[in-house]
């Protein structure tokens, strides 16, 4: 397959351009471009349940569970178009992490309860890896499960769980056996949020927002049958999932709008002498190296998606559209910063609720900048750091 859009994918960009015209509230839409980190669980699912009316909501799942049977361009096309419009993100837990793990390795049980709940989003999701001590090592993990008749007895502590003060539900990589190499004795568990014993406490992040939380866990007691799989081959599951999850990370739709924006902001601003930022070449030669980088990324994403559509997997070189997305991210955010110099000294997260009775001290392109630039400082860790994702490429790719 050659990695070119098609007359067809042209016409259903058009159609997903329509949709969203159509469909997205404009007030969501508004606080979801000023505060894309930050848009509400109550405005998030309106939109998912918009989408899963549509028949759009889970492009990555096969048909027979609810997918949409879409090419992977046409995926592509969806994703680029959703972050160009500014449409709220959706919660990544159920959609593209536990969900694909419940339909791949659940029982029939397990799909008939969850998978549903995911789709119409009558469930949220969050996702319990990281423990103090075992983030990028995550198979150093050390929360139990202990196996009490029917039951398992779980006992420790996660970090850095993203979204867990929204969520219902969380799945967890348990200890179930102490006396194998410590990749084997993993399980992977279901886990209520509202059983008994587990406790809920935020983190505020640099920029003063609640986006992560740490979760504890005292003698929580979780039914054996929410334990996806066999007992002691969490791994596997957890190296399925983390594909999926590297997988839609690059950004490219988002990265693009991002530049646009720079673009204008730098338009108004001024600059050195009379003229504006925009007439300044050292910093257009700042927003051309990103641009090429990103055209790189761009290119290296279709070529996957051409080659899966080809029937060939594409494994371990996602590590590259995490690498880069994340470093561009960062890149633009730095730009964007800097372009709007003195604007973006004071800080007023409070202001940004777009309901805010608020005068905004900077301009209004300005506005939510600084908030995704402190936040995004984690991009390059979470999901895999790039250091392991650099590890990853050298051994699995390049095979160094």
């Amino acid at each position: 397959m050659d990695a070119q859009f098609s007359p067809e994918d042209a016409a259903f960009r058009e159609e997903v351009r329509a949709f969203i015209a159509e469909n997205l509230p404009q007030k969501i839409q508004r606080q979801s471009d000023l505060t894309p980190s930050y848009v509400s669980k109550e405005d998030t699912r309106t939109w998912h349940k918009i989408l899963h009316e549509k028949g759009w909501i889970a492009p990555n799942w096969p048909a027979e569970h609810g997918g949409t049977g879409w090419t992977p361009m046409q995926k592509h096309i969806f994703e680029e178009e959703t972050q160009a419009a500014s449409t709220p993100r959706l919660s990544p837990f159920g959609l593209m992490m536990v969900g694909p793990v419940i339909y791949t390795f659940g029982t029939d049980a397990q799909k008939q309860e969850h998978l549903p709940k995911i789709l119409n989003c009558d469930r949220f999701w969050c996702q319990g890896y990281s423990e103090p001590g075992s983030g990028s090592d995550l198979a150093s993990l050390k929360t139990r499960a202990v196996l009490d008749s029917d039951e398992y007895v779980v006992n420790g502590q996660k970090i850095w769980t993203s979204h867990a003060h929204h969520a219902d539900w969380i799945f967890a990589l348990v200890r179930t056996n102490t006396e194998v190499k410590k990749q084997e004795g993993i399980s992977f568990l279901l886990i209520d949020l509202n059983s008994p014993g587990i406790e809920r406490r935020p983190i505020i992040s640099l920029d003063g927002g609640h986006y992560l939380n740490e979760v504890f866990f005292t003698d929580v007691r979780v039914p054996v049958t929410n334990r996806i799989g066999e007992e002691n081959k969490g791994w596997t599951y957890a190296k399925f999932l983390l594909g999926n999850e590297r997988s839609g990370i690059a950004g490219v739709g988002k990265s693009k709008k991002k530049i646009e924006k720079i673009i204008a902001a730098a338009q108004q601003e001024r600059g050195i002498g009379e003229g504006t930022l925009w007439d300044d070449p050292e910093f257009r030669s700042k927003i051309s190296a990103v641009s090429s980088k990103l055209s790189a990324l761009e290119n290296t994403n279709l070529r996957m998606l051409a080659a899966e559509a080809a029937g060939k997997t594409v494994g371990s070189e996602a590590s590259i559209l995490k690498i880069n997305g994340t470093e561009i991210e960062q890149s633009l955010n730095e730009i964007f910063v800097e372009a709007l110099g003195n604007f973006a000294a004071p800080y007023e997260p409070e202001g940004l609720n777009i309901d805010a009775n608020l005068d905004p001290v900077e301009p209004e392109y300005g506005r939510g900048v600084m908030t995704e630039h402190l936040l995004r400082r984690a991009s390059t860790i979470y999901g895999g750091t790039n250091e392991v994702q650099r590890d990853i490429i050298a051994k699995h790719v390049l095979g160094l």
